[in-house]
């Protein structure tokens, strides 16, 4: 990684804490909501199969909804998620920072250390391996690039989250391909790139180019033994059509992703959001389509897992809580 890089480790620990004011006790970070009797029930009611959870963690705005005291977000991406996995509809988290950065064995136990046992992490894979184009400061050599993946990627997850490791995500993003043969040439190499990677692990391919989304991926994944991850997404047709068209392997689990509405750019709907403490734009038909093939899975006995972002419709707890009551009523 190049040493001219300065994004915030995975902790969040290159900008210091405030000190609390004198005379008042500190905000505690790791300290969860009292949960409703309700939002428990609910919870409890949840397929023991369906992991769900949000992009990240380190949110002040969700205060109230996941974390009982006013903190910084320096403060809950080093300390909250402790609270965040005492949530009774949380199972999992996705870790986006991982994306811009590679992150450590050690980082990962940590983490690991702050969840229970049945938590389940989802773990995006640095963008120098999914990105065709190297942005500043990024590795040119490194995109579909096994050995790099492994190194970076795949096995400070695996080894730093052990059995609390869920699926590895290579998230890529919108390509323009010149032609039909181009499309297939990135498949081909998408096949080599997970030929030479260990089996055991979860891993799931996200696309963001319509043109991808067929048959000959679907096929090339479920052969390579890698699950799609549907997305909602502007890019991207809904996740019931994702389904069909990628013919997904009946005996695998599901990864999905509820991101951003259709009608917003991301900066777009971040501004319009902020803080992401209540819902603006409630998107049904995305919350029906995602429970419809979460109860699926359930019924066959697969797992299932749905990520879901602050951009979706403004609050990803509040998203996650009408999803499970979606999905179990």
């Amino acid at each position: 990684m190049a040493s001219g890089d300065h994004t915030p480790s995975l902790f969040g620990d290159a900008f210091p804490a405030p000190e609390p004011r004198r005379g008042r006790t500190a905000a505690d970070p790791a300290a969860p909501i009292a949960a409703s009797g309700e939002l428990v029930s609910l919870g409890a009611r949840l397929p023991a199969g369906i992991h769900l959870g949000t992009s990240s963690w380190s949110f002040p705005g969700w205060r109230g909804l996941v974390y009982r005291d006013p903190c910084g977000e320096t403060a809950l991406a080093r300390d909250g998620l402790s609270a965040y996995a005492r949530h009774p509809l949380f199972r999992s988290v996705g870790v986006d920072k991982t994306y811009y950065r590679p992150a450590s064995r050690d980082e990962f136990v940590r983490l690991a250390a702050q969840v229970p046992e049945g938590f389940r992490f989802l773990v995006k894979m640095w963008r120098s391996v999914v990105e065709p184009e190297p942005f500043g400061g990024g590795d040119a050599t490194a995109f579909l690039e096994p050995s790099i993946a492994l190194r970076e990627c795949v096995l400070p997850a695996v080894e730093g989250l052990g059995a609390k490791c869920g699926p590895l995500l290579f998230q890529f993003p919108p390509m323009r391909f010149a032609s039909a043969r181009a499309a297939r040439d990135f498949i081909s190499r998408l096949r080599a790139m997970f030929a030479a990677l260990p089996t055991g692990p979860l891993y799931a391919v996200e696309v963001r180019s319509e043109k991808l989304v067929g048959p000959e991926l679907g096929e090339m994944l479920a052969e390579a033994g890698v699950v799609p991850c549907l997305t909602v997404h502007p890019t991207m047709p809904d996740v019931e059509t994702q389904s069909r068209e990628l013919a997904l392997d009946p005996a695998r689990p599901l990864v999905m992703r509820w991101m951003l509405r259709a009608n917003h750019r991301y900066d777009e709907a971040k501004d319009l959001y902020a803080p992401f403490d209540r819902l603006v734009e409630p998107d049904d038909a995305s919350r029906d389509g995602l429970a419809r093939l979460a109860r699926a899975a359930s019924v066959a006995g697969l797992g299932a897992w749905i990520i879901v972002n602050n951009k979706a419709e403004g609050s990803s707890p509040l998203s996650v809580e009408r999803l499970a009551r979606a999905i179990v009523e």
